[in-house]
């Protein structure tokens, strides 16, 4: 006996996926907002380029994260002319470069957090506590023309 699914009417506006956690479009909102065939964004997703989530009844259902992502996809493949091997590649870069700003930035904050300590507690204190003791240098020197 085959199962009877109630249509959604597109006026419903897009479906949640958990309460308060942004919009999320279904594929054929999707695919007529940016003038792609359905079967694009599944191609899309069986490439890996796209992680729609999914509802209890299997619909995929587009984040705005996942809308930004396509953005992306569809200016390298139609702008630039980038084939799908080269849109992972790049993806794949973006996230490794966003990564290593995350974690840059964190080494920032520990930095910044040390010296802010380092200047309360005086260095003076560090450097009888250190193993190598090494006086202090500039950290710029300066010459006096005529000498050096």
């Amino acid at each position: 006996m085959a199962r009877a699914r109630r249509q959604r009417d597109e006026n419903e506006g897009p479906l949640p996926k958990e309460p308060g956690r942004g919009k999320y479009f279904m594929i054929s909102v999707v695919a007529n907002n940016y003038g792609i065939h359905p079967q694009t964004l599944r191609l899309y997703e069986r490439e890996g380029l796209l992680k729609p989530s999914r509802t209890e009844g299997n619909t995929r259902l587009y984040s705005e994260e996942d809308l930004r992502q396509l953005e992306v996809i569809l200016n390298l493949t139609r702008d630039l002319g980038v084939n799908l091997a080269g849109v992972e590649i790049v993806l794949n870069m973006r996230k490794k470069l966003e990564q290593m700003q995350s974690e840059f930035a964190g080494f920032l904050r520990e930095l910044k957090e040390e010296l802010m300590r380092t200047s309360r507690e005086g260095w003076e204190e560090k450097l009888e506590q250190a193993l190598v003791r090494i006086p202090p240098s500039p950290l710029v020197r300066t010459t006096v023309e005529g000498q050096g």
